[in-house]
């Protein structure tokens, strides 16, 4: 397997695209390390991980709090010994037409869907330096690319991620370690379940594919970029949109 004795964090892993990207490394032998603030959602994920024969354990932590993230960390570390894998993928929407977008929309997007990137990497960073070995993935968007209208807050995210993920590849790559971001189009998950059906049918329109992208197909991606496989790839963006964005 891919990831035996590997030890991989995934944020955002209730469900969705985070779910799928957890089973498919525990699938590959990865001890699977699922952080999210939706518990009952978590521990459920992370039963079925174990069930399945998998190893996995279950942390309820707000990504936006630097002490929360830290905390939980350092815990991770001491009782596993090493963080291999950081999967940045909790993200949260707030979606508004930016004259009619409260301060708080705005706020909870950037210091979940950015905060919470920068939260993660530093807290794990010094720890892969000093093994001088590691790898990051971040979960942007093509919204992040292209931007879309009611989605100022959550495009800026997203494209803040996107230069997160390039500066952080400059500064650890003498150290080994690889810092990559997947940008994906319209994946069918519980989130994109909530837009309205006219925006669903405007994202269909523009993909050249005609159908939305499974979490699966996302988790692919991620795992490759985790291997050893993708070991000369560092500060890119994979686009998984089915041509909505060349």
């Amino acid at each position: 397997m891919l990831f035996s004795k590997k030890v991989s964090v995934v944020t955002g892993a209730s469900q969705g695209i985070g779910e799928a990207i957890a089973q498919t490394l525990s699938k590959e032998g990865a001890e699977v390390i699922l952080i999210d603030i939706q518990k009952q959602k978590l521990e459920a994920v992370a039963q079925r991980i174990i069930s399945e024969g998998g190893k996995a354990a279950a942390f309820c932590v707000d990504v936006s709090s630097f002490e929360q993230v830290t905390k939980v960390t350092d815990e991770i570390i001491e009782k596993h010994g090493q963080i291999d894998h950081l999967v940045n993928n909790a993200g949260i929407t707030r979606d508004n037409l930016l004259m009619r977008m409260k301060e708080e929309e705005w706020d909870a997007v950037l210091s979940v869907n950015l905060k919470g990137v920068f939260n993660l990497s530093k807290a794990v960073i010094r720890h892969m330096m000093s093994r001088r070995s590691g790898r990051i993935v971040n979960i942007s968007s093509v919204v992040g690319l292209m931007g879309n209208v009611g989605q100022t807050n959550y495009s800026a995210s997203k494209a803040g991620v996107i230069g997160f993920t390039k500066s952080l590849a400059r500064e650890v790559a003498s150290r080994g370690i690889t810092v990559n971001a997947v940008a994906p189009g319209y994946i069918a998950t519980p989130m994109t379940e909530n837009l309205p059906e006219s925006t669903k049918k405007m994202f269909m329109d523009v993909i050249p594919l005609k159908r939305f992208g499974t979490p699966e197909e996302v988790a692919y991606v991620v795992k490759f970029l985790l291997s050893e496989e993708s070991a000369y790839i560092t500060g890119q963006v994979i686009s998984v949109n089915g041509g909505m964005l060349m």
